[in-house]
């Protein structure tokens, strides 16, 4: 749907700039549709894959054109649908040509989607760099003032995690009997690899979807990407592309489970590192997207601790902070950047007192501060407790860093409130207007998700039960 939108677009003349984000929004709310009626024929009870489809591709090669969901997808799949819509909403500000902005979203979404849905790892790797693509130019063309340099940092430093990606999935192709980059194939059997050959595996792996998540000392190009793209590509790129990464590694870890046992304690130590790095840097900005940008390391880590837990409670936390992070960082992105549009500023020290002329801004951003805490009845604490408590349970009073990081989150979300929504009106604040409707509409789906799944969570914690537990019981801890 997304490509078959992406299509049309193509074929109407630069002129009709309407009609062209009008196909763009109908492409992207017809794909929302499709994608959570998946809902309605997806079996609770079912750990394996669902919606299965494969055609060969080429039998000499091992490769197929094969899709599937399971509970580790779907939730990936909706989320990403959801910041499309939600991203393609807000672009009505963006400046021409506007025709190539849509078509690129549109592409992004698709080569998004098949990344994670696709069953076979050679379709899943062109997925993966198909996504660099509409991203690179997104960032170099309707960017901010430093947009090339941005650009090119992402670029190199994507195709550099790519590279070990790929030596491992070839590596991968000519271990394991019959040649196929069927994933069923590769897993049944990368399982019965030798120990040392696993974590050499896994390691490549690490590097290639830890650049993306990204995890700590290899964030750099994220700060700088989130600093100078248009805030609707932020959505994405901190909502969907970073999950890419941690869904990767955790697809990674069940066909190379030695492999990760093994290397559980390099694991954690990344994380609690990520997660304390991420959230002092945080502390420390007054521009509110670097701000933003450097949260993403420190919420990310939290999903890196429930990954090596590898057991029931980490992994359903680990899932459950990719879609709590999606939404939160959506929204505190769409909120900074609209603001941004109205002033051209994102020192936090040029605001204050926001919440007299831009009441609906400060309600939902207030709250989306509340929720990036993991305060009780948003889904940020959700998962958090998932995550402390599966880190608990394997590690005992060492995940006691993981409070210290919502400690320091809590010190820089106040702190931003606080800047924002009291003191003296500034006289060059007084006349900024509020939310419009569609950008209310866009920003209140996103804040409604985060309270909803924070006060009933069991929908999605059922979603995703089945296939938590099939995959936790392959670690024998």
């Amino acid at each position: 749907m997304p490509l078959f939108g992406a299509a049309l677009i193509a074929a109407i003349p630069d002129d009709f700039g309407r009609l062209i984000r009008s196909i763009a929004v109908g492409a992207g709310l017809l794909t929302l549709v499709i994608a959570w009626g998946l809902l309605a024929g997806f079996d609770l009870q079912n750990s394996g894959l669902q919606y299965f489809e494969m055609h060969r591709w080429n039998p000499r090669m091992g490769t197929s054109f094969a899709f599937g969901v399971d509970g580790f997808s779907l939730p990936m799949v909706l989320l990403a649908t959801l910041l499309t819509f939600v991203a393609i909403l807000a672009s009505g500000n963006i400046r021409q040509p506007s025709k190539i902005y849509y078509l690129l979203m549109l592409v992004l979404e698709s080569a998004m989607l098949g990344v994670f849905m696709a069953q076979d790892w050679a379709l899943f790797y062109v997925f993966w760099e198909l996504t660099l693509i509409p991203l690179f130019f997104l960032i170099d063309r309707w960017g901010g003032a430093n947009r090339h340099g941005a650009a090119l940092n992402f670029f190199l430093y994507t195709m550099g995690g790519s590279v070990f990606l790929l030596v491992s999935l070839l590596i991968l192709f000519d271990t394991v009997p019959g040649h196929t980059f069927a994933m069923a194939d590769i897993a049944a059997g990368a399982t019965s690899l030798p120990e040392q050959t696993q974590i050499f595996i896994f390691l490549g792996f690490l590097v290639g979807f830890g650049v993306k998540m990204p995890v700590f000392p290899i964030h750099g190009w994220l700060p700088i990407a989130h600093v100078e793209a248009p805030s609707p590509v932020s959505i994405l790129l901190s909502g969907v592309l970073l999950k890419m990464g941690s869904y990767g590694l955790i697809r990674v870890t069940g066909i190379l489970p030695d492999g990760a046992v093994a290397l559980q304690g390099v694991l954690i130590a990344l994380a609690l590192v990520s997660l304390i790095y991420g959230g002092l840097l945080a502390w420390r900005q007054r521009d509110l997207k670097a701000m933003i940008a450097y949260s993403s390391v420190s919420h990310m880590g939290v999903v890196l601790v429930g990954i090596a837990a590898l057991n029931v409670s980490g992994l359903t936390g680990a899932v459950m902070q990719m879609v709590a992070h999606g939404l939160v960082a959506g929204a505190l992105f769409l909120l900074i950047g609209l603001l941004y549009e109205r002033t051209h500023t994102r020192d936090i020290n040029d605001y204050s007192s926001l919440v007299r002329v831009m009441p609906r801004f400060a309600v939902l951003t207030t709250l989306t501060f509340v929720a990036a805490v993991s305060l009780p009845g948003t889904v940020g604490f959700i998962a958090e407790l998932h995550a402390l408590i599966g880190g608990f349970q394997r590690w005992g009073w060492l995940v006691v860093v993981l409070s210290l990081g919502v400690m320091i989150s809590a010190a820089y979300a106040i702190r931003s409130v606080g800047r924002l929504f009291t003191g003296p009106v500034r006289p060059r604040m007084l006349h900024i207007q509020d939310l419009s409707g569609v950008e209310l509409i866009a920003a209140s789906v996103l804040t409604t998700g985060i309270v909803l799944l924070g006060l009933f969570p069991a929908p999605a914690l059922h979603l995703m039960s089945a296939s938590v537990t099939r995959f936790s019981s392959m670690f024998a801890l």
